[in-house]
């Protein structure tokens, strides 16, 4: 099957289906995840969103997953390009081509109604998604988001903003910033076109709309993604209903026993 440049192949011995997008030097392999629902199931799918170096296979990711089989729910994950088992190189991706690869994988992978579960940058690509759904009349498919530490506008507010001067200087000069995390034992790259890339997608610009509910569940020892970042957008989405959950003692990644049950709470609520 293929449209606008969009072709699958059969899932691999492990399971990965992929598709392959864009043209020339911008083509890309992407590997997803997908469960179909059950027959007689008739509750939304969900599709996964993953953070910014994290793969479908994560935690999170495969908790969904498992939940929404016990449900007979359909469930869609992907790994955005230069991440996991998809190709590309991470170092020439933006968000723009991850936002272009997460339109495609729920336009052509997806049906009926779907929950989306957006964490760190997925809560980003979440938000975007659904602007561009919106704008293409697409936006009755959206049953609910459900944001996870939600690192909207990440590139500017979250990594550009917070760098040093030398680590500017370093990016104008090199055109390449290595970039220490506290959940990576090395350094990943953060290239300039990445940070002007993002700059096409920033939303706490004015009102942001999420044209369905939204829940957002936010750890407040969050070293990456400060929990007031999290009121910020609360208070940037005025038109449509949203509930901010504050978790006293959880951290980044929200991956405990309890944290999976409160993100799973959160996805029943929304149907």
């Amino acid at each position: 099957m293929e449209e606008q440049g969009f072709q699958f192949e059969p899932p691999a011995a492990a399971g990965s289906a992929f598709f392959n997008i864009g043209v020339g030097s911008g083509a890309r392999r992407i590997a997803h995840l997908r469960r179909a629902a059950n027959p007689a199931c008739i509750r939304p799918g969900l599709f996964w969103l993953g953070g910014f170096r994290s793969d479908m296979r994560g935690e999170k990711a495969s908790h969904l997953h498992r939940r929404a089989a016990a449900e007979g729910r359909a469930c869609l994950r992907f790994d955005y390009s230069g991440h996991g088992e998809s190709e590309g190189a991470f170092e020439r991706a933006t968000i723009g081509m991850w936002l272009e690869e997460s339109l495609a994988a729920f336009r052509m992978l997806t049906e009926g109604p779907q929950i989306v579960v957006g964490s760190s940058m997925g809560g980003w690509l979440a938000l975007l998604l659904a602007r561009t759904l919106a704008a293409s009349a697409e936006d009755a498919r959206l049953a609910g988001l459900v944001l996870v530490a939600p690192a909207v506008d990440m590139t500017e507010k979250l990594i550009f903003e917070k760098m040093t001067r030398k680590a500017r200087a370093e990016l104008d000069r090199t055109g390449v910033w290595l970039r220490q995390s506290p959940y990576e034992a090395q350094p990943h790259p953060i290239s300039r076109e990445f940070i002007e890339e993002g700059r096409a997608h920033l939303l706490f610009g004015g009102a942001i709309r999420s044209h369905c509910p939204v829940r957002i569940l936010q750890g407040m020892q969050d070293e990456a993604v400060p929990w007031r970042h999290a009121l910020a957008l609360v208070e940037h989405i005025p038109g449509d209903p949203v509930a901010l959950t504050l978790i006293r003692d959880g951290d980044h990644r929200l991956s405990r026993p309890e944290d999976l049950a409160r993100i799973w709470a959160a996805v029943e609520g929304m149907g």
